[in-house]
């Protein structure tokens, strides 16, 4: 029996070699769905020979508890500002050092100010795409019940006296605690990220007045019924209401879906890529960033899904019709009206997440 292991130990070390290679030409991305263009992800994979395997999540809150769970097997993610912010102090990120990171020239200072709010030097985090929160509609049926009513006001959906008339062509709001109980708060002039108790109470009684114009709270159902008229009102992402108004184009409704920044202001949100501690493939996730800070790569992205690049040399690439879009790239007077996405702690985002749990209950 022994000449039989020695002839068949280094086929079956060639094997174990073999097998690790080939999972090193592997990524695993977790990010929002859609995410990434399909074509932009496959000339990646013809290009580098690295196979990519993309899950998705539908809330940041999933995103966080995978992070800080550990163990997930991805290699790269994609944070917002504040899922980075609590990862960081969780010890859950693995360094990016920029230095030689081709591409890394192109990003928007601004960007990256704002992002080393959370993430002092910009070791762990790579600006991807940002944007706002805000309103999506059908044009026409916002009209019709409410033609005196500007909007770009929150007052549309936090008046009663207007919301309610809009009940009946339906209401969505994205299920996204802390994003939307801040908005609420600056919409009655208060901190965003307030904790005292009778700021809380007030966007509490706020949000109970909203609540029986709405036909539901969730996130990702916006985009199609928006496109198909199932809804005329809905809080979400500047890019999900420009996807649903491409849509509704391309199918040739008859109604006009549009997103507009409040004029009240609202949160500028930002994504980043970012390498989770135990990542298995770090070589695999260094070229993929590599490959998505190429104005190429970005550009494809911000044409398809609507979001604005964090990346400057991408922007004469984009469509003019997207980059000349001030709801998509708001000028520097609208910005100014823009809070920035911040972190809050576990114990602050559960009382926000109690206060939500209590609106969302009625649903």
């Amino acid at each position: 029996m022994a000449p039989v292991f020695k002839l068949c130990f280094p086929a079956l070390l060639l094997s174990v070699v073999i097998n690790a290679q080939a999972e090193d030409k592997t990524l695993n991305l977790y990010s929002w769905a859609d995410y990434v263009p399909p074509q932009t992800l496959q000339r990646f994979e013809q290009e580098t020979g690295i196979h990519v395997r993309y899950d998705t999540f539908d809330t940041s809150e999933v995103l966080e508890t995978k992070l800080l769970t550990g163990g997930s097997g991805y290699d790269v993610v994609v944070p917002s500002s504040s899922v980075l912010a609590r990862g960081l102090a969780a010890g859950a990120l693995k360094e990016i050092p920029h230095e030689g990171l081709k591409g890394y020239a192109n990003l928007d200072p601004d960007l990256l100010e704002k992002l080393a709010a959370v993430d002092p030097g910009n070791r762990y985090g790579v600006p991807y795409t940002w944007g706002t929160l805000g309103l999506g509609m059908n044009v026409e049926a916002v009209k019709q019940r409410l033609p005196d009513v500007p909007l770009n006001s929150l007052d549309l959906l936090f008046k009663p006296e207007y919301a309610s008339k809009l009940k009946d062509c339906g209401i969505a709001i994205l299920d996204s605690p802390q994003e939307v109980i801040g908005l609420a708060l600056h919409y009655l002039g208060k901190d965003p990220y307030s904790t005292d108790k009778n700021d809380l109470a007030a966007a509490e009684a706020l949000l109970q007045k909203l609540q029986p114009s709405v036909l539901y709270v969730a996130t990702g159902r916006q985009i199609n019924d928006l496109a198909s008229g199932n809804v005329c009102l809905a809080l979400t992402y500047n890019g999900d209401a420009s996807m649903a108004a491409d849509q509704a184009r391309k199918a040739n409704k008859p109604f006009e879906v549009a997103y507009r920044i409040p004029r009240e202001g609202t949160l500028i949100w930002q994504d980043n890529l970012a390498i989770p501690k135990d990542a298995p493939h770090l070589e695999a996730a260094r070229a993929f960033i590599e490959f998505m800070l190429r104005a190429d790569s970005v550009a494809e992205l911000t044409n398809t899904l609507f979001f604005a690049t964090a990346n400057q040399a991408a922007t004469p690439l984009v469509d003019e019709a997207v980059r000349n879009d001030p709801d998509i790239y708001p000028p520097a007077e609208v910005r100014d009206r823009l809070y920035a996405d911040r972190s809050m702690s576990l114990k602050d985002m559960r009382q926000r997440t109690r206060l939500w749990t209590t609106f969302r209950s009625h649903q």
